[in-house]
């Protein structure tokens, strides 16, 4: 096991205000800003690419952090360096990135669903491309003293097919679906996640 001393670090900063820093106010704002810029604009699409991508992370965060419970260690920790740990395996910081990274990334897609390059739908090679980008980024973050791979079988590939593959996909989906459909995707993965979040952290304090 690698570091297995990083899952007490995480545990001890979980959910804690002693590391609380002001620049999440202003990360808040920003976050909020983009939002509201685009709902001005009426980008619906864009919303929706957004909100699919951030429901997907909570899941994933959830499951990690249930792992944690249910063997001792998560996949991934967060054992220092953020201003507020939500839950161990992320940081109020990089949440709020993958609060907008779909609906960042989704600018650059193109109009056509079904364009194909290098014979693959776009939507498909655009979604592997910023999984494979944000796998190779977890690499440089876990010489650093403040995210760890816990189990020495994870690592960048299994990141890449089961988080950010998942990541990318939902959003660049969504972005294309029928306003029904995205609001029952994202409204029912907010369900679950809302559920999940105040069974196992509000009622067992499981996570």
């Amino acid at each position: 096991m690698n570091h297995p001393e990083a899952t007490a670090m995480a545990l001890s900063i979980l959910r804690s205000g002693d590391p609380f820093q002001w620049y999440v106010i202003t990360l808040l704002a920003l976050t909020l800003y983009v939002y509201l810029n685009e709902v001005s604009k009426k980008n619906w699409r864009g919303i929706a690419a957004g909100l699919s991508l951030y429901m997907v992370h909570w899941f994933v965060e959830i499951v990690n952090a249930l792992i944690q419970h249910s063997t001792g260690h998560a996949l991934w920790t967060v054992p220092s360096g953020t201003a507020f740990l939500i839950l161990v395996g992320v940081g109020i910081e990089i949440s709020l990135m993958f609060s907008i990274a779909g609906l960042v990334m989704s600018k650059v897609l193109p109009e056509d669903p079904d364009l194909k390059i290098f014979g693959v739908n776009n939507r498909v090679l655009f979604a592997v491309g910023n999984a494979a980008f944000a796998s190779i980024l977890e690499i440089f973050l876990v010489k650093t003293p403040t995210f760890v791979w816990v189990w020495p079988w994870w690592g960048a590939f299994p990141v890449f097919i089961t988080v950010y593959i998942p990541f990318f996909l939902a959003a660049f989906y969504a972005y294309d679906w029928p306003p029904k459909k995205q609001i029952a995707f994202i409204g029912g993965l907010f369900a679950v996640n809302a559920a999940g979040l105040i069974v196992f952290a509000g009622i067992l304090k499981w996570i």
